[in-house]
């Protein structure tokens, strides 16, 4: 007891629960630390300290002093009612008995009143008092200074009443769930007369790590596989095929877990094996006939009682294998251990050491950690269903407080089924740790449902539901090992069973085991004629042909992408080979069917990543099922072939976000075997979306069962490299850049495209009038190499009854050479309209009318040039043009300040994987510098060389290029060594000028933002995105900073610079994009908690309302929603309900 022996203070058990048991609640600032301090003696151990006035020393204090920050990168000063550094965060609460002092009224209660809202939801199942104390402990976990690990157990204390105990091991705080399990997380305080209940929470308090389950069983877990191996090897080197001792040996643990969690007589099959040390030769027998008894689920004479039935795959046709009295001896000695709580990852550890060094290299076979494991899970699973559940409290909350139990239960019943129907894949499954994990953590969650339930509707309720549950046939697997594949669905059932058992009261429905196939034995990549037997190479003369080392040379014809079941979430730990070594380890003739039904993928990729590329097909797709997929790889995800993979998809026309990632993680060495690897962890979710990267910062003991691994986090958006930048995407459009960015003209028809010695024979100089309509053409070759000189026929505005009365010529022409092709177009507008380009941008004609130049860009290009264009030239399509003729617009958008913009924005396309510039990303929300007149000039001036220069360069030299001489002053700039011919371009095309220009235009409009000179490309873009934001605000109050304001105020309208003028704009532009607030409060919650997870500063109700039509009708709504969830610590608010954000 260590210090904790002196600390008995003379107050019996006895006396602390009486004491305390009948005192009226609601006192808990003026009880909570008399009442832990005498629970610390209660327990045996030692109270807290007093507390310092520098609180970084401040270990194990009352009231221990944290930074907490807020949205708006401010922080406030906040207080954990008891903390201890390394084991926990105590927060008391003390919840009124029932008939007790009257609640304040909603609204009028401080930090720690219960308002009459919360006591009347308490009093009808839900508490809102112990469920924000949860919550906020969790917050205050993750306010800690940061050389203080995140504490392993939070509790929630009801003062007088009962402990509620909540752990996660993980050392990264996101998943505290209850310990250890839903029905038993709950210490009532008459509970502490039992001396089980005080030694749990002495080791709450002094030695948390020792109640880790998985710490628990890690080393008995891992000695008795050693024994259990030789048990294997000893059968095998008898003659015994591998498959049948492995099997055998499963059923054998099997009866052993089931012994221990009360589905056998206690100790039944612990004396059989006893009995068996005396007389070996009984061993076959008298196991044989305990398995018949178990399949069968009758009077099993060994056992001495009817047996449940097990049925399911293990025991049919069960037969056991003979052995000799050690190794008989080595199962009796195995059966003494706790199997409760069997950690499954004996199966992975015993299969892996029963496996040939050289197969286990063929195949990348290594197990992953648990802790490793649950990393990878909480986050691509249970942060979403967590979520999910959320939403459901939340509505089912409202519908108490509405006077509606049965509507609440209803709820809380729709979310077990919700969770009974969500489908897991791991396509690399082994022996199955990945979706073990996954349906442990699903049946903890589970468990807290089923509490809820039994909260608001009592035993009746928990049996309505007793069919609906998690259970192992939502779990798929696929695994080429046959014997990996039996040992995955066993780990399934052993799990389901084990946490059936702690959250329901009754037993398994029998048969106990199922027999789906739930876990394939299949390649899951590829498929071919004739699976899953490739055919052999052969000559001419059908001789088998074999590769220089004399292995025989297969042929998988017809090789495709094999099919996967459909499924909510993917998780898994692919094989780990290089992409180097694909050939040598899987063979020729594998690799090469591989590369030809992947053509998407580098043959120098890594393997995994062909379920990385799969998975991301699979999120990406229209109506797609999966929610998310989330892989350990290898660290090398980061290098260059696997890079372009994550690029491709993050980029791509349906994109995908990274959610969750960690660049560089320790593998295990607790094994002589272990793999000589680090790894990365990634997480995938469909749209464009914010993730948590987490960066290891200290990492020992990796080869103990305990190894500690703390990290750093940040948030924002997740580049392909692993690294993170500002989230671009949360820019707003700004009113100031309306009507300025437009795309050029769409022919749809190349006869449109004259010569002009061909305009002229359509009548130019002879037809009057017809000069307005035949114009200089310019499309993006044109830019970026040189102009060909093209006319284009532009009659817009012009009815085709006039251009064939006046320009008749034309009209023949255009008859001839685009109407047909029109008359088979299936859009009418472009059939009835065919003298007519089929896209003439009616908005850009008026905004590029009369200005002498506007600026223009093509739209897809390696190189991002902004250049003047005579205002007399039509753009083209592929041009992305800004009506501006200022040189100031100029330099800006020429400027590496604008470039990071665009390059962050845009997207990719074409084999070269080329920049592409999207207006409506790129320069609606892009916030140009409020420069003073000096600033401007200075800018523009430098941009007016700028222009002139590469006009000139291009004028003399006819044989060099725009995208030339940007090639050569890439070279330049990056050091490279120039061919001769660049060397020509570098001197005739004045490159060097081209550099110091372009450096002077950077530092000039860095300088005009009031930014560094040497800012690197995430600080330019974070402070972009940070002025965008106050952009976004001062237009939203009326301030605008026009670009073209003689323009665009008359365009958009009168009184445009008016606070009500603006927000009709903004809404005018969303108002496309509004749909409908749900009317159902499941899916209310979900979209609100969805608007704040995404929003950077807190929102109001009329902010969130804003984003639906009927903004007067939504506002109670989103109101109401927010103060449900409020109620249930998911949501915080700093200004007394002004504004919200989601709780951390």
């Amino acid at each position: 007891m260590g210090q904790g022996q002196n600390v008995n203070r003379g107050l019996s058990i006895a006396d602390f629960i009486g004491r305390w048991s009948n005192l009226d609640g609601g006192q808990e600032r003026a009880n909570y630390s008399l009442f832990l301090a005498e629970l610390c003696d209660v327990i045996g151990v030692r109270r807290p300290d007093p507390a310092l006035a520098e609180h970084d020393f401040n270990d194990y204090v009352f009231e221990r002093r944290v930074q907490r920050k807020r949205p708006d990168g401010t922080t406030e000063a906040g207080r954990i009612d008891l903390y201890k550094r390394g084991c926990f965060i105590l927060e008391a609460k003390q919840s009124r008995l029932r008939g007790g002092k009257k609640a304040v009224p909603e609204g009028q209660a401080d930090l720690f009143a219960e308002t009459e809202s919360s006591l009347d939801t308490a009093a009808s199942g839900l508490d809102h008092v112990m469920v924000r104390a949860r919550r906020q402990a969790e917050r205050y976990a993750a306010s800690l200074p940061a050389d203080h690990p995140y504490p392993p157990f939070i509790i929630a204390c009801d003062v007088g009443r009962a402990i509620e105990l909540y752990a996660d091991f993980s050392g990264h705080g996101r998943h505290y769930a209850q310990f250890p399990d839903a029905r038993q997380f709950r210490v009532e305080i008459d509970q502490l007369a039992n001396s089980e209940t005080r030694d749990l929470l002495r080791a709450v308090w002094e030695e948390p790590q020792s109640l880790n389950p998985a710490k628990k069983t890690a080393k008995v877990t891992r000695e008795i596989a050693g024994r259990l191996a030789e048990i294997s090897k000893a059968l095998e080197g008898r003659g015994f095929e591998a498959r049948s001792v492995t099997v055998f040996l499963m059923r054998c643990l099997f009866t052993m877990f089931v012994e221990d969690v009360g589905l056998l007589r206690k100790k039944g099959f612990t004396e059989l094996l006893t009995k068996c040390l005396d007389d070996p030769t009984r061993f076959t027998f008298e196991i044989d006939d305990l398995w018949r008894h178990m399949d069968r689920g009758d009077y099993s004479p060994g056992i001495g009682e009817r047996l449940l039935r097990f049925n399911g795959k293990l025991f049919k046709n069960a037969a056991s294998l003979p052995l000799m009295e050690e190794e008989i001896r080595l199962l009796r000695d195995a059966s003494d251990a706790d199997w409760r709580d069997l950690e499954p990852a004996i199966f992975g550890t015993l299969f892996e050491q029963a496996l040939d060094p050289d197969e286990r290299k063929r195949l990348g076979a290594h197990y992953t950690p648990r802790a490793y494991v649950e990393r990878v899970v909480d986050a691509t699973i249970m942060e979403p269903l967590t979520k999910d559940w959320i939403g459901h409290q939340s509505a089912a909350a409202r519908e108490i407080r509405d006077g509606s139990n049965a509507t609440a239960i209803r709820e809380i019943e729709d979310f077990l089924r919700r969770l009974a129907s969500v489908r897991v894949l791991d396509p690399a499954c082994g022996t199955g740790n990945f979706l073990y994990v996954a349906l442990r953590r699903m049946k903890q969650l589970e468990g807290e449902a089923l509490k809820q339930l039994h909260d608001i509707g009592g035993d009746e309720a928990v049996a309505r539901v007793a069919d609906i549950s998690v259970k192992p046939e939502q779990f798929f697997g696929m695994e080429l090992n046959k014997r990996a594949v039996e040992i995955a669905e066993l780990v399934l059932w052993i799990g389901y069973i084990q946490w059936h058992m702690r959250t329901r009261s009754t037993v398994p429905t029998e048969p106990v085991l199922g027999s789906s196939d739930h876990v394939h034995q299949k390649d899951a990549l590829i498929t071919w004629s004739g699976y899953p037997h490739p055919q052999l190479k052969r000559d001419a003369l059908g001789k088998p042909l074999a590769d220089t080392q004399g292995s025989e040379i297969y042929v998988y014809l017809n090789a495709i992408n094999a099919d996967w079941p459909e499924a909510d979430f993917i998780v898994g730990n692919p094989p780990f080979i290089g992409g180097k070594d694909i050939r040598a380890r899987l063979g020729a003739g594998y690799a090469e069917a591989l590369w030809a039904a992947n053509p998407q993928m580098n043959p120098a990729a890594d393997f995994v990543m062909y379920w990385w590329d799969r998975a991301a097909d699979l999120l990406a797709r229209k109506g797609t099922r999966l929610r998310r997929f989330g892989f350990v790889t290898t660290n090398s995800i980061t290098q260059v072939f696997q890079r372009r993979v994550l690029e491709r998809h993050l980029s791509g026309t349906s994109p995908v976000s990274l959610v969750f990632a960690i660049p560089d993680h320790p593998w295990t060495k607790t094994s002589k075997d272990a793999a000589a690897v680090r790894i990365a962890m990634t997480v995938a979710e469909a749209g464009e979306r914010d993730g948590a990267l987490r960066i290891v910062t200290r990492e020992e003991r990796l080869d103990t069962d305990e190894p500690t691994i703390e990290f750093v986090e940040r948030e924002g958006r997740i580049n392909a490299d692993l690294s993170i930048g500002a989230n671009t995407d949360r820019a707003s459009d700004l009113v100031s850049n309306s009507a300025i960015g437009y795309r050029g003209v769409q022919l749809m028809g190349a006869g449109f495209i004259i010569t002009k010695e061909k305009a002229v024979q359509l009548g130019v100089g002879k037809r009057p009038g017809l000069d307005k309509h035949i114009r200089e053409y310019r499309n993006g070759r044109d830019l970026t190499s040189r102009p060909r000189g093209a006319m284009v026929i532009d009659l817009f505005g012009v009815s085709s009854n006039e251009v064939r009365r006046d320009f008749p010529e034309v009209y023949q022409h255009l008859l001839d050479t685009v109407k047909p092709e029109r008359d088979r177009n299936n859009r009418a507008s472009y059939r009835d309209k065919w003298w007519w380009f089929g896209e003439p941008r009616r908005e850009l004609r008026p905004a590029i009318e009369g200005l002498p130049r506007y600026i223009a860009t093509v739209e897809t290009m390696k190189h991002r040039i902004f250049q003047f264009i005579d205002g007399q030239v039509l753009p083209d399509n592929k041009l992305v043009v800004m009506a501006l003729d200022d040189a100031f617009a100029l330099g800006v958008l020429s400027s590496r300040v604008h470039v990071a913009w665009s390059l962050a924005t845009g997207g990719r396309l074409g084999v070269g994987n080329d920049p592409v510039y999207v207006k409506s990303k790129c320069f609606d929300p892009f916030p140009f510098p409020h420069a003073n007149a000096s600033a401007s000039a200075e800018i523009g001036t430098i941009a007016e060389e700028l222009d002139e220069t590469r006009k000139r360069v291009l004028a003399e030299h006819p044989d060099i290029t725009l995208t030339a001489l940007y090639n050569v002053l890439g070279g330049v700039v990056a050091g490279n060594q120039l061919s001769r011919k660049e060397q020509d371009v570098r001197s005739r095309g004045c490159v060097l000028i081209l550099r110091e220009l372009h450096e002077r235009l950077d530092a000039a409009v860095l300088k005009s933002y009031g930014w560094q000179a040497d800012a690197n490309v995430e600080q330019i873009l974070d402070g972009l995105v940070r002025l965008n934001e106050i952009r976004a605000a001062e237009e939203r109050r009326g301030f605008i900073k026009w670009l073209r304001p003689e323009y665009q105020i008359e365009r958009i309208g009168p009184l445009a610079h008016r606070g009500d003028r603006i927000q009709a704009i903004l809404s005018t532009k969303a108002k496309s994009r509004k749909t409908a607030f749900p009317a159902a409060r499941l899916e209310q919650a979900q979209i609100v908690l969805d608007i704040m997870s995404r929003a950077k500063t807190p929102l109001s109700a009329t902010d969130i309302a804003a984003t639906f039509s009927s903004l007067e009708q939504t506002v109670t709504e989103v109101l109401d929603v927010l103060q449900s969830l409020v109620r249930l610590g998911q949501a915080e608010s700093y200004d007394h309900g002004r504004t919200f954000f989601r709780a951390a």
